[in-house]
């Protein structure tokens, strides 16, 4: 009975022994772990030092190198702008509005007043011809004229008007661009006044009569101011075979347009070299007499009928055709050729007119062109001099018409018209050239 409570105390003390190690190894895990995760540099304390390392020159003991660093200032940028900058800032946006205020009474916009240089209209014209169009507003500075006072102001009796207004052909877009400045001394409806008339200004390209384009009304004065543009697609080729005509009308209250008068302009005398505007004024005529070509004009039709594959040309007649020298008389016809990529596929001709220099066709031609063709695809109409006995008749000029690969102005819109309203004969006068 003795050795069994000895027994018990030998394994409790054995027990505690144990435990007390198991408690000693952990708590030593716990500080092995707690210094693992410490960089080398939290390892070192204030108080440790750190012996520099040893340089060893040739000749010399061990010295230890000497290290200067210097702080380097660092600012991070405000997120938002400073008072400062926003004083910066709203100063130059006062100072921007000042001088666009400034340029806006310096030019009288808003002044009655009657100025030296044309004010810049807000709108422009809107015009609905495939190929003229409205360039856009005038720069007065382009176009500045003489004053007032160094015009010439002198009006000879029945007057009917003095418009000025200035052209400019651009070579390397191929259009003609007409400005239209001013008028004066218009006449008025009512004798004595001077702001009953409510004036416009169409602008033609002789010999089409048939399109033009048209200015802004100006309501109740005798002396407009129009600063519009407007521009014209024409190869310089047919621009000396074309006039260039405005017609001053007087609106009235009925919506009738009242000519007042024309203006004729052969663009053939116009020096258009230098590709500079030519600023001139002209008197307005109560009757003018059109001028053809040189060569003559021509009339004919085209339509195009897609679900038959077919294009019809109409040769109605010319006008002006030149006599050649010596003859008292002129025979011709027209010679209709089809070209598809400046090879010419068909040929037709209209029958002889005889002793005429105004001759009248009036002759049908139908040629076959699939739809997929007709960007590669022309039509040239060559007026012959007919002469019996001679061999070779001669051409007196032709008209190529087609997509923008071959024909440029009247020529290209005559062709898109044809496009655009299938199954219709479209008509087009054309110079020759």
């Amino acid at each position: 009975m003795g050795t069994v409570p000895i027994a018990g105390i030998a394994a409790a003390v054995i027990c505690g022994l144990l435990f007390l190690l198991a408690i000693v190894f952990l708590l030593y895990k716990v500080y092995r772990r707690k210094c693992s995760s410490q960089s080398k540099y939290e390892r070192i304390g204030k108080d440790s030092k750190l012996s520099p390392p040893m340089l060893k020159i040739e000749g010399k003991g061990m010295t230890p190198p000497t290290l200067d660093i210097k702080p380097v200032q660092f600012t991070v940028p405000p997120t938002t702008p400073t008072r400062e900058i926003q004083d910066f800032r709203m100063s130059t946006l006062a100072s921007q509005e000042r001088t666009a205020d400034a340029g806006i009474m310096n030019n009288g916009v808003g002044s009655d007043s009657e100025s030296n240089s044309p004010v810049p209209s807000r709108r422009s014209s809107v015009t609905e011809i495939p190929g003229a169009y409205v360039l856009g507003e005038i720069n007065p500075q382009l176009y500045k004229i003489q004053d007032d006072e160094e015009e010439n102001n002198y009006f000879p009796e029945d007057h009917t008007g003095r418009i000025w207004f200035a052209v400019e052909y651009e070579h390397e877009a191929e259009r003609l661009v007409v400005s239209l400045i001013k008028a004066k001394n218009l006449p008025s409806r009512v004798l004595g006044s001077v702001n009953q008339c409510d004036p416009l200004v169409k602008i033609f390209l002789l010999p089409d009569e048939r399109r033009h384009l048209q200015s802004k009304l100006r309501r109740k004065t005798t002396n407009p101011k129009f600063d519009e543009s407007f521009v014209f697609q024409v190869t310089y080729k047919a621009l000396l075979q074309r006039t260039l005509r405005l017609t001053v009308c007087d609106v009235d209250r009925s919506k009738k347009h009242k000519v007042i008068g024309h203006v004729l302009l052969a663009l053939k005398d116009v020096d258009f070299d230098g590709n500079e505007k030519v600023v001139m004024w002209r008197d307005l005529e109560k009757d003018v007499t059109e001028t053809v070509s040189e060569k003559g004009d021509i009339e004919f039709s085209l339509g195009y009928n897609g679900d038959l594959e077919r294009l019809t040309a109409k040769v109605l007649g010319a006008k002006g055709l030149p006599k050649p020298e010596g003859h008292t008389s002129l025979d011709t016809y027209v010679k209709v050729s089809l070209l598809h990529i400046n090879k010419v596929m068909k040929t037709k001709k209209t029958s002889v007119i005889k002793r005429s220099t105004d001759p009248v066709f009036n002759e049908f031609f139908y040629l076959k062109v699939s739809s997929e063709q007709l960007d590669t695809t022309s039509l040239s109409i060559a007026v012959m001099r007919h002469a019996p006995g001679v061999k070779g008749d001669k051409q007196i000029g032709r008209v190529v018409v087609g997509p923008f690969m071959y024909a440029r102005g009247k020529e290209l819109e005559h062709w898109n018209d044809m496009c655009s309203n299938q199954k219709e004969l479209v008509t087009y006068w054309h110079s020759l050239t």
